[in-house]
């Protein structure tokens, strides 16, 4: 299987010197390594040039985010099987062999994640994904390895392959055929949850999505926007409204919607509570601007949506918060 790894960067010079040398040591040998430039104003595409040749780039003539920026790279590459990584990504000898074979083994596999740890604090998962994604209930994401701000160590605990729900976009294999197959990433979402949605569209098509248990990568995690960022918050929760109203069967979209909205309102208390008003207002303005999308989002809803294939059915909040469950193997 023809393999590529795709690598978005915008003004990312200096990730590039520190992380693309592992990528190309561990995978050269079996992968074409791309870069893809979404615009980038330092001299990342000079700095490429100039000190890895053999990498292939791809020039962007704007900055269109995540999803933007792969879907116009992914028409370049000729590649049968695809990575999408980050550039904040060190990767580990043999990394992408497991990969690669069990998309060979598995004709009905559609996406796929490595297992993710933590670049700074490499004995524990990383909150990007971990051990793979699932949705609760109320279409919460969270981690085998990390729910909401609890990180596990990595004891051994998750080291077997597994179905998950969604893979993380850190480090995101995934059939090219299947990625167009699917409707591609959604440009409207710019950066955050997109890969939740692209995820949605695969499982709803009947393929598989899993979690790699032997090969392994290590995020750094919020090189674009950190955590403490307003525009992460606002990307955040105005995404997963629109991933809800996409992809939500018809009898429980509204409801669902309606929770979400009221329970993001008690989250902008907790951020004005603990003095971070940008926060609050940033939940805000993603409400309003869900509103603002919303005839455009819905004509997007897929006539193959049915949320009970997908969720979980407990309350990853109820189990978490109450219940003090903190841990995805109590829950």
């Amino acid at each position: 299987m023809k393999t590529a790894i795709v690598i978005l960067n915008w003004n990312g010079r200096d990730l590039l010197a520190k992380f693309l040398p592992s990528v190309i040591a561990h995978s050269a040998a079996e992968a074409t390594i791309y870069v893809a430039d979404n615009a980038s104003t330092d001299d990342s595409v000079e700095f490429l040039r100039t000190n890895f040749p053999q990498v292939k780039r791809i020039q962007n003539t704007e900055n269109g985010g995540y999803a933007r920026g792969y879907n116009l790279a992914l028409k370049e590459v000729v590649e049968d099987l695809v990575v999408l990584m980050n550039s904040d990504i060190e990767t580990t000898a043999g990394w992408l062999t497991p990969v690669i074979n069990a998309f060979q083994a598995n004709s009905n596999l559609g996406a796929a994640q490595p297992k993710i740890l933590d670049y700074k604090n490499p004995e524990y998962f990383e909150y990007a994904g971990a051990a793979g994604g699932f949705l609760d209930a109320l279409g919460y994401p969270y981690c085998r390895g990390r729910i909401f701000e609890t990180v596990e160590k990595d004891i051994g605990q998750y080291n077997e392959d597994a179905r998950i729900f969604w893979a993380s976009g850190a480090c995101f294999a995934v059939k090219k055929s299947v990625f167009w197959k699917a409707g591609a990433l959604d440009e409207d979402f710019f950066a955050h949850q997109e890969e939740i949605d692209l995820c949605w569209r695969i499982n709803a098509l009947g393929h598989e999505v899993k979690y790699i248990a032997n090969s392994s990568v290590y995020h750094v995690g919020g090189a674009t926007l950190g955590a403490m960022n307003p525009q992460k918050t606002f990307l955040n929760f105005r995404n997963t409204l629109f991933a809800l109203l996409k992809n939500v069967s018809s009898g429980k979209v509204y409801f669902l919607i309606f929770t979400r909205m009221c329970l993001d309102a008690i989250a902008a208390g907790k951020f004005i509570v603990e003095r971070k008003p940008r926060h609050s207002w940033a939940i805000f303005r993603a409400h309003i601007d869900f509103y603002r999308n919303f005839y455009k989002m819905y004509k997007k809803r897929s006539v193959r949506n049915n949320i009970g294939i997908y969720f979980e059915e407990n309350s990853i909040v109820w189990s978490y918060f109450v219940k003090r469950k903190k841990i995805y193997t109590k829950n």
